[in-house]
C-alpha cells in the first residue's frame, strides 16, 4: 500500500494546503510526478511551436510555462499559501533553503513577468526557435524540438530546484535543534 505523500494537510483561508514531502520517497515521488507534468507541457509546446505564425509560441509558453511552475510548487508544498501555513520554525527553514539555492521561482507568485524575465536568460535559443519559422516545415519542425528541448530544460531545472528545498528542510527539521 502507497504511503501518504506528504504529511498532514492544514486548513487555510484558501482551503486545505498540502505540506512540504520531508522523506527522501516522498521527495522521490512529487519530483517524478512533477518531471512526467514537465514532459507533457513541453510536448503540447512543441505541438504549438509548430505552428507557423510566429510569436504564437511565446504567448503560448510564457502561459503554460507559469502554470506549470505553480503546480510544481504546489506538489512540492511550496507556494506562498502553503509556505505561510506552516508552522513558524519550519516557515522559517524553508525561507533559508530557498534563499541558500537561490532558485528564482520555488516558493514565488508565478506571474508571465517573472517568465518572461527566466526566458529572456536563454536568449539565444528563443531567436533561433522564431528564426527557424521562415523556413517551411524544416523550420517548424526545428522550432518544435528546440521549443521541446528548452521547455523540458528549464522545466526539469525548476523540479530540481523544488526538490533541493525540499531535502534541505527535510534534513535541517530532522536534525535536533
Amino acid at each position: 500500500m502507497l504511503k501518504k505523500i506528504f504529511r498532514k494537510k492544514t486548513q487555510t483561508h484558501a482551503g486545505t494546503v498540502a505540506l512540504l514531502p520531508l522523506s527522501s520517497d516522498d521527495i522521490g515521488q512529487v519530483r517524478e510526478r512533477c518531471r512526467a507534468l514537465v514532459r507533457r507541457k513541453a510536448a503540447i509546446s512543441a505541438g504549438i511551436s509548430a505552428v507557423p505564425i510566429p510569436g504564437v509560441d511565446i504567448v503560448a509558453d510564457l502561459t503554460s510555462f507559469a502554470s506549470m511552475v505553480e503546480a510544481i510548487n504546489k506538489d512540492f508544498g511550496l507556494t506562498p499559501a502553503q509556505i505561510e501555513a506552516l508552522q513558524p520554525h519550519m516557515r522559517v527553514v524553508t525561507y533559508q533553503a530557498m534563499a541558500a539555492l537561490g532558485s528564482t521561482l520555488v516558493g514565488k507568485l508565478v506571474t508571465k513577468e517573472l517568465v518572461l524575465k527566466l526566458l529572456r536568460k536563454s536568449g539565444a535559443k528563443l531567436a533561433a526557435k522564431s528564426a527557424t519559422k521562415i523556413v517551411p516545415l524544416a523550420g517548424q519542425i526545428a522550432s518544435a524540438a528546440i521549443g521541446f528541448a528548452l521547455f523540458r530544460q528549464m522545466g526539469y531545472q525548476h523540479v530540481e530546484a523544488c526538490a533541493r528545498v525540499a531535502q534541505e528542510v527535510g534534513q535541517k527539521t530532522a536534525a535536533p535543534v
